[in-house]
């Protein structure tokens, strides 16, 4: 659907700033992002609605490709996956990262090179690994002892699957606890603190069906502190030169995972991802003169910091209602097409779309439809205080595990994805409808 464009007013920068670059402010309190308008989107698709602009996610694809030109750049599918998406990341030369045989297959029939994708999961399923083994992917990262000798049986005669090991270096990083995945005490990999991983290594190396390249890690997610990357560099270069020592293989690989922290609000902090490039560089160079190894490959794995600050989802305001405590605004979403506010405590910036209001500003808490006190979008946010049922409200930064994580909790359909680009939009995903969820099921 191609539009026609608004002309653009003065806005004040730091208004905008966690939102896609396309984004302009408009006469009437529209806003427009890619050159479509967020009003018509809501109003040819309905709310709720995601707006991806491919603009952005393409751009953010070159600027990794650009601070990492020696690297390996594999997108992390987990925070968000379509054809058109897998096609984009494909196109800007990034690899691909998966957790599934669903991601997996999605991005195959898509076109995507199987050599260029890694399977990851700490506890994947017969069929994640048939499936793998059958496409044909670059690397299966181990994340524990059972998996070698599965994967290695499930290897066909003459062939041998590159594979990383996934090691648990020991470091917290991360915003929340629920998604730091660097330490000894969560689910993932393999400790390096108590041999597990020097154990695991030498029992990769004796599988002749398997090819061991390198180490993998992942410190969690959120991250805006580059120590934790050198300190994981110095580690895993540590256990690289230990394996050399101890089996006479060289391992050329070193993925450091991804995680790479994103700004959610104005003022938010961000990972820097230049200095990140350049430092984790350096620290690598230098750990491994120091250990007189060749610098491995590097690879790393953005997720959110690609598609997060492409993405604007697009509410329609349902009720209001004040108590003595609170001025809440319920939207025609919630937690079924974003969990993050109650899983991890994330706080968002919504905006007043589609009018201008001159009302003064008032506190409010943005939540959503369904059956759950948790049901919160955003809390303590300024919104006019005329706000009212039928309004527009936008919360940007939705670009990363929202539809990748929705339900259709209270049988609530998921929202559909629309890509805006050059002023045109167009349908990615298509909204559930009732009639899919009927469908699934059965009968008595």
């Amino acid at each position: 659907m191609t539009v026609t464009p608004l002309p653009p007013v003065a806005t004040a920068s730091d208004d905008l700033s966690v939102w896609p670059a396309s984004t302009a402010e408009h006469p009437h309190g529209r806003l427009s992002v890619g050159g479509v308008p967020l009003d018509e989107v809501a109003g040819s698709h309905g709310t709720p609605v995601y707006v991806l602009d491919e603009a952005e996610v393409r751009e953010r694809c070159r600027t990794y490709r650009d601070a990492f030109p020696e690297a390996d750049v594999h997108y992390a599918a987990k925070a968000f996956l379509c054809r058109a998406l897998a096609h984009w990341v494909e196109e800007e030369g990034l690899g691909l990262d998966v957790c599934s045989a669903g991601e997996l297959e999605l991005a195959v029939t898509t076109g995507f090179p199987a050599e260029r994708i890694l399977l990851h999961g700490n506890a994947k399923s017969p069929e994640d690994l048939r499936t793998a083994l059958r496409l044909g992917v670059g690397r299966i990262v181990i994340d524990s002892p059972v998996e070698i000798a599965r994967i290695a049986a499930a290897v066909g005669p003459g062939e041998r699957q590159g594979v990383l090991l996934r090691v648990t270096p020991g470091i917290g990083a991360g915003s929340h606890a629920k998604i730091r995945t660097g330490s000894d005490d969560q689910k993932f990999g393999l400790s390096l603190r108590d041999g597990h991983a020097q154990h695991a290594i030498a029992r990769i190396l004796d599988q002749p069906r398997l090819r061991l390249t390198g180490l993998h890690c992942h410190l969690g997610s959120q991250i805006t502190d580059i120590r934790p990357y050198l300190v994981a560099v110095r580690r895993l270069v540590g256990l690289m030169a230990r394996t050399r020592d101890a089996h006479g293989v060289v391992l050329t690989e070193l993925d450091l995972g991804g995680g790479h922290g994103i700004a959610y609000r104005p003022g938010d902090p961000a990972l820097d991802l230049t200095a990140l490039a350049r430092r984790v560089r350096a620290e690598l160079v230098e750990s491994c003169a120091g250990a007189g190894l060749p610098v491995p490959r590097l690879i790393v794995e953005p997720g959110r910091a690609v598609t997060g600050p492409a993405g604007v989802a697009v509410y329609r305001v349902l009720t209001v209602k004040a108590t003595p405590e609170r001025f809440f605004v319920a939207v025609d979403g919630g937690m079924s097409d974003n969990p993050r506010p109650a899983l991890y405590g994330v706080r968002y910036a919504p905006r007043l779309i589609g009018r201008r209001s001159e009302a003064a500003p008032r506190r409010a808490t943005v939540v959503g439809r369904h059956c759950e006190a948790g049901d919160v979008l955003a809390e303590d946010v300024r919104l006019p205080s005329d706000v009212r049922p039928g309004d527009l409200l936008a919360v940007p930064v939705a670009g990363a595990y929202h539809l990748s994580m929705a339900s259709s909790y209270n049988m609530v359909g998921r929202p559909p994805v629309v890509a805006v680009s050059d002023g045109a939009s167009r349908l990615l995903v298509r909204r559930e409808t009732l009639a899919d969820l009927r469908a699934r099921d059965v009968g008595l």
